[in-house]
């Protein structure tokens, strides 16, 4: 962004990455996926690189108001400073804190989950599938991100984005309103577990694998984190696979027809 600013050009979309997306490296593989896909519908973008911070949203979520309102207030002024308007994200708790609690502290920006913003590169054309698509007809089922389904509502976007890839895409018994959480959520990823009877992202993943899917897709780095540790604890790692829908539409993404614009 700053090297943009510089040269005094505007991107059209800020891309927040997230801690998650900088630093862990399976959930690099997700941002990757997310700028093929920019690239590939000619998205003007940029990203704050070192000048991104934590959202604070763990810092928060675990009770440490007085951190988040710290990490919040340096990212605010670093976003207004480049005068950010609309901005999309691969976590579901980016996008939540950003849309709906920056704004009371002086930050109000349009914030898009990345499977709402593939959705509208879709529906404008600026992506298109090809024939050939490697998930056509594959059995996938779709994982809601308690943030992005019960924290905000969005049940569609991520669902008519995998339908796009003609894989036949199954629900589980619990979903969108009524989906379980993958066990990470409310700071939860950073601590040991409670005592009980069973882990959580062990008994949602056991759900997923009732439908007997190919693919098991997911749209938060957190969610994909606790699928992929369920998925070996049920040892099917070598039937099931654990991917992001940005890594998805990526691969369809590598097969858009050439005359796409």
């Amino acid at each position: 962004m700053a090297e943009l600013t510089a040269s005094g050009k505007t991107p059209d979309v800020l891309f927040w990455v997230g801690c998650a997306g900088s630093f862990d490296d399976r959930a690099k593989r997700i941002t990757k996926a997310i700028a093929r896909i920019l690239h590939a519908s000619e998205t003007s973008f940029a990203v704050l690189g070192q000048e991104e911070s934590c959202t604070g949203d763990p810092a928060k979520r675990a009770g440490n108001e007085f951190l988040y309102q710290m990490q919040a207030a340096q990212n605010i002024a670093t976003l207004n400073g480049y005068a950010i308007k609309r901005i999309i994200t691969g976590c579901p708790h980016c996008f939540n804190v950003l849309k709906n609690e920056y704004p009371e502290l002086g930050g109000n920006y349009e914030v898009l989950h990345h499977t709402q913003f593939i959705r509208e590169l879709i529906e404008t054309g600026k992506l298109r599938m090809a024939d050939g698509a490697p998930f056509r007809g594959k059995r996938i089922t779709f994982h809601d991100p308690c943030y992005l389904g019960r924290g905000n509502g969005e049940y569609l976007a991520p669902r008519e984005v995998i339908q796009k890839l003609d894989a036949e895409l199954l629900e589980m018994r619990r979903c969108k309103q009524n989906a379980m959480c993958c066990g990470a959520g409310g700071a939860q990823m950073f601590k040991e577990a409670e005592n009980g009877n069973a882990e959580v992202n062990h008994e949602r993943t056991n759900e997923a694998l009732e439908n007997k899917p190919e693919v098991i897709a997911t749209g938060c780095p957190f969610c994909n984190t606790m699928i992929t540790d369920g998925v070996k604890n049920a040892n099917q790692e070598s039937e099931v696979e654990v991917k992001d829908i940005a890594e998805l539409i990526a691969e369809a993404a590598d097969l858009l027809d050439p005359s796409a614009s």
